[in-house]
């Protein structure tokens, strides 16, 4: 067997590495490793208090209602300061704005501890903290998303993306996981505590992050600069694509309300865990054989594509009878979410202007957060109207028309290609003359 036959040892080899994420920001900025591992820590630790705190409204109220409203309590902040987290991130310091709202988390988790430690704890502490929380992880994340293009090398952001996707589905499968262990045999006492240590160990490896001060362009955060934020993003049609197509896909085709009831439907109540963990695991699968993603240039084509096709995915969900496909084919959605994110990251992270990638990761942290929330709104009052399986697969088949009518009306997202565009060249030479 010679080295030219394509089932050769050599060749299998090379393939395979071509698959595997690439490795480069993690080889080449420590200040990327640090951040990838305690927000990889900080994400079982979330996941557990996830877990408990719908599960102790639960037992403190005996109301679905009541556990619902935890929603509606953290929807508010994150708008509100998902916006202003973003002005934020472009006027201060953004390694000391990361702490101090991590080491926020880890008060409001030392909070939740106390509450349930007290012989009777109290229901007014979840709220507060479910509202408290949603707030500084909006003030956060947009710091985080911003902080990447500055630490690692412009070629390298659409793998750093990839890690990034990966550290989060690694604690979407696991985290939901050992939540539910810990707090059926543990009890919610040590799920709060075991979430205030993360936050302590992450919190002291980011101190020890490189500062990150405001650019000298920057703007004072206010609703001006937040204005000027979003004045650019109008202006940018590729990057409104990306926004559109995330919040229609996630609006129009995001299932999860329904699954408990389209396992009862089913016959297969003991499913429903499985499909819960078919759109994380669907993103991990697209996380761990993501090598590939770093050698397409034409990111918009594929953020259309892999929406479209996330939709096509969801409407053939609700369409088949057969357990094994519904779970297939829900798999087959949270590969193309992953795919879509990756290559919405990377356009984003390559072409906006350092002086405005916070105003505009806040923006971002809008379009694929609240989306799916407003999604659960639309999946139950359409399965009210009609049925649980109307409301999926017609959720599907206008997300994908969406996607389409989006493309259309947006044809430099169609035509975006990293190699070519005017803003990911002028980027790319800024941030050589620097280097």
């Amino acid at each position: 067997m010679t080295d030219d036959d394509p089932a050769s040892g050599p060749v299998s080899s090379s393939r395979l590495r071509s698959l595997l994420p690439d490795l480069a920001p993690w080889r080449e900025s420590a200040d990327f490793r640090r951040l990838w591992v305690a927000g990889l820590i900080t994400n079982f630790g979330s996941f557990l208090t996830f877990v408990a705190l719908p599960v102790q409204m639960k037992v403190l109220t005996g109301s679905a209602v009541a556990v619902g409203a935890i929603g509606a309590v953290e929807l508010v902040p994150l708008v509100v300061f998902g916006l202003y987290g973003g002005a934020l991130a472009d006027a201060l310091d953004k390694r000391k704005l990361i702490v101090y709202t991590e080491a926020g988390q880890g008060v409001l988790s030392a909070g939740l501890l106390v509450n349930a430690l007290v012989p009777h704890p109290a229901v007014w502490p979840l709220y507060a903290v479910a509202g408290l929380s949603s707030a500084l992880g909006a003030i956060q994340r947009p710091a985080l998303d911003s902080l990447t293009p500055r630490i690692v090398a412009h070629e390298h952001l659409p793998a750093a993306a990839s890690l990034n996707s990966l550290r989060w589905t690694v604690g979407g499968v696991a985290g939901p996981a050992l939540a539910g262990v810990v707090v059926a045999y543990a009890g919610l006492g040590w799920a709060y505590a075991v979430d205030l240590a993360t936050f302590v160990v992450s919190v002291l490896m980011i101190v020890g992050l490189a500062a990150s001060p405001a650019a000298h362009e920057a703007a004072k955060p206010s609703l001006r600069s937040i204005a000027e934020g979003a004045r650019y993003a109008w202006s940018r049609k590729e990057l409104l694509g990306t926004y559109a197509i995330d919040l229609g896909a996630m609006f129009l085709a995001m299932p999860l309300a329904l699954l408990p009831f389209l396992a009862d439907e089913l016959d297969a109540e003991w499913s429903l865990g499985l499909m819960y963990a078919t759109v994380p695991a669907g993103s991990l699968l697209v996380s761990l054989t993501s090598g590939w993603t770093s050698r397409i240039h034409k990111h918009g084509r594929m953020v259309v594509l892999a929406a479209a096709c996330w939709g096509l995915a969801m409407a053939a969900a609700g369409v088949v009878h057969n357990l094994w496909l519904v779970l297939l084919f829900l798999t087959l959605g949270g590969c193309c979410d992953m795919v879509s994110g990756i290559f919405r990251a990377a356009i984003w992270n390559q072409t906006i202007p350092d002086e405005l990638r916070g105003r505009l990761a806040g923006i971002e942290l809008l379009s694929y957060s609240v989306g799916p929330q407003l999604g659960q709104v639309r999946a139950g009052g359409m399965a009210a109207w009609t049925s649980v399986r109307t409301s999926i697969w017609s959720g599907g088949l206008m997300c994908a028309g969406a996607v389409g009518l989006l493309a259309l009306c947006l044809p430099r997202l169609m035509a975006y290609d990293v190699r070519t565009n005017e803003h990911a060249l002028r980027l790319r030479s800024a941030r050589e003359a620097m280097a």
